[in-house]
């Protein structure tokens, strides 16, 4: 395929910018973002602002689209709950806008030439939109929720605080033992996220402790904390009585999406260094469309990781040299349970299917799982009938069960990463406060319940450091709201892909 020249490139983006901010499309383009040089651009129907490295912004045309980047907007919690889903970019806000856009397009060849903001009320079912959604620049999407707890760990409660998911596997690794100052990539460049050290109290302890990392997918940051401070989450709030959670979570990378997320929470960096840049996008170098997110892909998820990327499992395996249990060497030093960026882990769910030798991965399992309807983790039987939500009960169902084995005797691993879906389905199926998605929440925490128990039994509990978080938030999606941006793309007459949808490439040739 033949290149476009810089000149010719930058003349179709204007075009393919003009038609995006249209007015006719406001209702489902929230924003139009690129890069030029060092500059973040972002650009709607009421104006164009360019985010300079050195913190400035310089306003091109009309209004400043980003007129806010508070990462705390819409706290407490009550004042989301009285604007869900804002419907315009002036009464929203974007936090560390110009960071994340400039991360999604540093990667050379996956980068796209613009990426579109759906608007929170955007509903696209038919290309793949869900009632719930996620994957904007905006803070209610963007916001997972962060809990620390146990050993090492400030027991100070909620606090009005934020942090960054690339916080999280810098604090991962330090919990576990790697020293703060081998926090880097294999090349020795810092990461772009830093432990959480005002949170961290790990002078007092004699030894590292065993640390457990769970991952809700896309479960909400302010329903989450409500319900478990009303005790409907007993063991979110059991946690949270010896640890500290953020209420304003930690701030996804952009796109706000569960595979990019997975990647910047295990490696430290944002996309635009670890190469996933998204669900789905387009890599012009291979010529190759790449679906991560997928039952039949997710265990190749690792595979695009760019060169010089570190894991979390990787680094704790560097500090711990040698297995510390009874089997020395074969004593897993890490697990990733159910996680598909899982590169370095002694024992992980996606390593089976790999070994399974199946071509169509995760899915060809399918006879393996438990039995949903047989489930003593559904509190919300009706859930079922969602087929997400079913699949969802049925892999997190299993992943308790891993979880169970790997603590169920001799000395456990140093660090186990553990991620659950139902939350995901849930608020997909949904929307955020939906009855389905505090099912989700509440299952989520139901099989929680169950492993607090079961360390409890076997003396471990208090041994044990966990960090809470998520891939993203959510927002709800509005029925009046639909359409496609397609159609204005189309009528320009240049080729293009549009991955996602919201990954726009301008392409010298027709694509095939």
């Amino acid at each position: 395929m033949s290149a476009l020249s810089p000149s010719e490139r930058a003349r179709r983006r204007q075009l393919v910018v003009a038609a995006l901010t249209s007015q006719d499309l406001a209702g489902i383009v929230d924003l139009v973002v690129w890069v030029e040089g060092d500059s973040a651009v972002a650009a709607n129907a009421t104006g164009t602002v360019e985010l300079r490295p050195d913190g400035s912004v310089a306003v091109r045309s009309g209004t400043n689209p980003i007129a806010s980047q508070d990462p705390m907007a819409f706290l407490p919690y009550p004042l989301e709950l009285a604007s869900p889903a804002p419907a315009t970019s002036r009464a929203n806000a974007y936090p560390y806008a110009a960071r994340r856009i400039r991360s999604l397009f540093a990667d050379p060849s996956r980068s796209p030439d613009v990426a579109v903001v759906h608007t929170p009320r955007h509903r696209f079912l038919q290309e793949g939109g869900h009632v719930g959604e996620h994957g904007s620049l905006d803070v209610i999407q963007s916001r997972a929720p962060l809990l620390l707890s146990g050993p090492g760990v400030a027991p100070v409660g909620l606090v009005d605080d934020h942090a960054r998911l690339v916080d999280v596997g810098p604090t991962l690794a330090v919990l576990a033992g790697v020293p703060a100052a081998d926090l880097a990539d294999a090349f020795g460049d810092p990461l772009d996220g830093a432990e959480l050290a005002a949170y961290l109290r790990l002078a007092e302890l004699p030894d590292p402790p065993v640390v457990v990392g769970m991952l809700w997918d896309g479960a909400h940051c302010g329903e989450l904390l409500r319900l478990a401070e009303g005790g409907e989450l007993r063991g979110v709030a059991r946690l949270l009585d010896r640890g500290v959670a953020l209420r304003g979570g930690a701030v996804a990378e952009f796109p706000s999406v569960t595979l990019t997320n997975h990647a910047s929470i295990l490696t430290g960096v944002g996309p635009g260094r670890h190469g996933v840049l998204g669900n789905v996008f387009y890599d012009r170098e291979t010529g190759e469309r790449v679906v991560p997110n997928d039952a039949a892909t997710w265990h190749r998820s690792a595979q695009w990781l760019r060169p010089g990327v570190r894991t979390v499992f990787e680094l704790v395996n560097t500090a711990v040299a040698t297995g510390t249990g009874p089997g020395g060497a074969d004593t897993p030093r890490t697990a990733a349970v159910d996680e598909a960026v899982d590169r370095g882990a002694d024992y992980s769910t996606m390593a089976l299917v790999r070994a399974s030798g199946g071509a169509d991965g995760a899915a060809g399992l399918d006879g393996l799982l438990p039995d949903a309807s047989q489930s003593p983790n559904v509190s919300l039987p009706a859930a079922l009938d969602d087929a997400y939500y079913r699949w969802g009960t049925r892999v997190d169902d299993a992943g308790l069960q891993q979880m169970l084995q790997l603590f169920g005797g001799g000395v456990p691993p140093r660090l186990t990463w553990w991620s659950t879906v139902v939350t995901d389905a849930g608020h997909h199926g949904g929307g955020p406060r939906s009855e389905l998605a505090t099912a989700s929440l509440r299952d989520a925490d139901t099989r929680l319940c169950s492993f607090l128990a079961h360390l409890e039994r076997a003396g471990l509990f208090h041994q044990v450091s966990f960090l809470l978080t998520a891939d993203h938030g959510f927002e709800g999606t509005d029925p009046g709201v639909t359409g496609s941006w397609r159609p204005a793309l189309d009528a320009l007459g240049l080729p293009y892909r549009d991955e996602g949808p919201g990954f726009v490439y301008l392409l010298a040739d027709r694509p095939g």
